[in-house]
């Protein structure tokens, strides 16, 4: 922990890009995600990221050194969907420690081979349920998910995080601050089992121009909701490009005492779902962010390249990072 608070007193630390849009680009197929261990697995892999991790670790391995490379200073695992509930799609939800403890493995063995410090940041994701609210229109109370459950999942996968060499927490693109608390219940419950502690970041998604979470929240009760957990960092990521993201930010930063990190996508997707922002065009935009000395730690999210994260890891020496009070 005092690594990391130490350097974000005296620098902006650079995040790295998108994980699945990069991995898009080498147009895996069926048997790239199956390999030989899965050959004869019943349901369709294509598709399930995190499952790359085993089957093509050459590749997760090229795009963390890909982003270290452009300049990143944190690296987030192949870890998104690696919880049994996500897993459950893919009929592998006996495999998460498995998956967790091998992306986190991947990524230290990269960082490792770096003479200046990186760090690696265990990415939860929010799981495919939400425990806000109904799935079925027709039946307002029911929840396809329960609290404990939530619990009991990610517990399963911090495990694999941290023995894997995770030096960071990531629970990320929050849509739903219950389905989040239950990742920090989990996290908690952890540190106390196991008598250890790691930094914990926190990054909620903003869903549409409206300024609310999916779960309905604004962004100061988003903030109020997750403020009893000593977090190293909150933020915003995903979903709105840095233009529209930056109102929310400002006044998430404005607001807190935690370190603010922001990783938006490369503007939104146009009709085809790709995105076409280019990384002078992101820069510009998140220049203003720096500008206005809203950010601790900056990176970007879908649609972002090793480009994208060189030039805003080359603009960041620039500025000084964003000050906090101790009290």
């Amino acid at each position: 922990m005092n690594s990391i608070f130490s350097e974000l007193n005296s620098r902006i630390l650079v995040l790295d890009g998108a994980m699945g849009t990069m991995i898009q680009t080498y147009k895996l197929e069926e048997e790239d995600f199956r390999g030989d261990r899965f050959k004869d697995h019943k349901i369709l892999l294509k598709g399930n990221n995190d499952l790359l991790s085993i089957t093509r670790p050459d590749i997760i391995k090229e795009i963390h050194k890909g982003y270290l490379n452009s300049g990143a200073d944190i690296v987030q695992t192949n870890t998104f969907s690696s919880t049994s509930i996500a897993m459950e799609d893919y009929a592998l939800q006996d495999l998460v420690y498995e998956l967790n403890f091998d992306s986190a493995k991947i990524a230290r063995e990269v960082t490792d081979k770096f003479h200046k410090k990186k760090y690696v940041a265990g990415s939860i994701g929010p799981t495919n349920k939400t425990a806000s609210m109904s799935p079925d229109v027709n039946d307002p109370g029911f929840r396809a998910i329960t609290f404990d459950e939530l619990v009991e999942s990610y517990k399963e996968q911090i495990k694999g995080l941290v023995d894997g060499g995770s030096d960071i927490l990531l629970v990320e693109t929050v849509f739903d601050t219950l389905n989040a608390k239950a990742a920090l219940m989990a996290i908690n419950d952890y540190f106390e089992e196991n008598n250890i502690s790691l930094p914990v970041m926190l990054s909620g998604t903003i869903t549409d121009n409206s300024g609310r979470t999916l779960s309905g929240q604004t962004v100061n009760a988003f903030l109020i909701s997750l403020s009893h957990f000593p977090l190293l960092s909150i933020g915003f990521n995903c979903a709105l490009g840095a233009d529209k993201l930056k109102p929310y930010l400002k006044r998430l930063s404005n607001s807190t005492n935690f370190f603010t990190s922001v990783y938006p996508n490369a503007g939104l997707p146009n009709a085809f779902g790709e995105y076409d922002q280019t990384p002078n065009g992101m820069l510009a935009q998140l220049r203003e962010y720096l500008d206005e000395n809203l950010v601790n730690i900056i990176g970007g999210c879908c649609g972002t390249t090793y480009d994208h994260i060189k030039l805003i890891s080359e603009e960041v020496k620039k500025y000084k990072t964003r000050s906090i009070s101790n009290d």
